[in-house]
This record gives C-alpha cells, structure tokens and sequence, in this order.
C-alpha cells in the first residue's frame, strides 16, 4: 500500500496553507517528509533549493533546528523551563544571542508578556499555545508546521491562536502549513489542500467555512449505517434522500434535526469516520 502516491505541489513563501482530508489520507507522512523528519522512497523534498532527504544526520539537525518551526497540539513545552526560556530555547540550542527587539515584538503581538516567568502548568491552555507559537517563530524559520494547534483550546483561545497565525503571514511575511480537520481553522488560511488516499484530490483559496464544509461533505461522504427497508424504497427525510436499502444491510439513517432512525433488535453500531488530526507534506517555492 502507498502512503502517498505521486504527490507534486509546492507550498509558496510567505502563504498560509491548510492540509485537510481523514484518517488514513496520508497527512501523517506527509507532514513527516515536509518537516524532514522521514525520507521519500522515491522523488524529492525541497524546503527551499535545499534537497532534505541529500543530507547527512548533523546538517539535518540543523536544518530542522534553524529553519523549521513546530507547533504541536499538546503544545510541548519544556515543564521545568519559564515561558520565557521555553520561547529562546531554539537560540539558546543553538547557542544564539537573542533578538530582543524581535522577541518583545512577538510576546506584545501574542499577549504574553506578564506570564513569562510562568512555568507551563501554571498557564492556561491557550496561554501555552501561544508561548508555542513564539517559539516557533523566535529563530525566523522558514517555515512553520502546525499539528492541529488548536485542537486542546477552547473556541476563544483557538480563535487567539488562529488570528496569530494569519497575523504573522500578514505581518511577518510567515510561511505556515497547518494539517487540520476543522473547516473553521482552515478558513484562515490562504490555500486549502485536500488529500484523500495519498493523492492530492482538490484544491481550494480563500474559502469560507460553509464552502469547505460543503467541499469536504461532497468529496469525504459519509458512510452511516442504513436502516433495511421492507419495501427496498427510497426513504425521503426532509430534503434528504436515502438511497434504496441493499438486502441485509443494517445501518441506522440520520435525519436533518440530528436524530436517527429507531434501531432494530439486532441491529449493531458502527462508528463514524473520524477525521485524523496530523500534519502536512510539501516542498517550499521560495
């Protein structure tokens, strides 16, 4: 089985670019390859004019280190660090003198500025985060990957993080790729990316929520359970239709207020797919 199947796209400098698609769609090894943690068994990845997978353990170590930023979903913040030496940390690896300028600009952009002698646990969640995303952004990386970075914070603290993330493509001439499921975070972004089955099936700019929802609703359908109809018939909901009901089929309808059919007996549940949250894959059009 191929994890991904002849992907070709770039991601372009300075552009805000959400990966999309469900579990099993290939985002994992996508995002694994783009931040040049795996290596393709065949093609190439380029962050830059920079060919990843030609380089040696140290000068990859490096790469990652000076010009990939992350930003995770459980935030991973060094416990025992500030909010302040969390955020330098990727200097300080590097033995690199701060930019203080720099690093006051983004701690007043992000609000943080009276929690950085904080150590994490004594942070909420969306302050962790955005402690998270100046990380990421204190050594200037080219790029900044995001794994479903508002997926532990609430809708207003998601709201922060998300407006950051815009506001530094906007602002600071950012390059971010972000893997999420949610069609709300990737309305911010300036690209849509659909995968499905290691493929790249569609393409979006500048879409709204309503429009990736109706996107994702027409090329991820949902596979419910429908419900044996005796007459074999289509059932008709509302304005939603069932398709007629295959011989021995068990599987419950769903109507438009959200309930479901009344099961049977011995009918049995099946679970919803379930949208993966994972990371994206792609070369860098510098």
């Amino acid at each position: 089985m191929v994890a991904l199947d002849g992907v070709d796209f770039e991601v372009v400098s300075g552009e805000f670019t959400a990966i999309m698609g469900p579990s099993g769609s290939g985002k994992s090894t996508l995002m694994h390859l783009l931040a040049a943690l795996d290596s393709p068994t065949s093609g190439k990845v380029f962050i830059g004019d920079t060919d990843v997978a030609k380089l040696k353990d140290t000068p990859l170590t490096e790469l990652r280190r000076d010009r990939i930023g992350f930003i995770f979903q459980a935030f991973n913040l060094v416990p025992t660090l500030s909010a302040r030496e969390n955020i330098v940390l990727p200097l300080a690896i590097a033995n690199k003198k701060v930019d203080q300028e720099w690093f006051d600009r983004i701690v007043n952009v992000l609000g943080i500025g009276n929690r950085l002698s904080h150590k994490p646990s004594e942070l909420s969640g969306g302050q962790q985060q955005r402690v998270a995303c100046a990380r990421a952004l204190m050594n200037r990386p080219d790029i900044i990957f995001g794994d479903e970075p508002t997926g532990n914070l609430d809708s207003a603290s998601a709201a922060e993080v998300l407006s950051f993330l815009r506001r530094s493509v906007d602002e600071f001439g950012q390059t971010i790729v972000m893997v999420t499921h949610d069609a709300l975070s990737a309305s911010y972004a300036d690209r849509q990316v659909f995968l499905s089955d290691g493929r790249i099936i569609k393409e979006l700019r500048g879409a709204s929520q309503d429009e990736l929802l109706s996107t994702m609703a027409h090329i991820y359908p949902r596979h419910d359970q429908k419900v044996e109809d005796a007459a074999n018939k289509v059932v008709s909901v509302s304005d939603a239709t069932v398709e007629p009901l295959h011989h021995g089929a068990s599987v419950n309808a769903i109507y438009h207020d959200g309930g479901t059919a009344p099961e049977s007996e011995d009918s049995e549940e099946d679970s919803e797919i379930v949208m993966e949250q994972t990371i994206p894959r792609r070369a860098i059009a510098g």
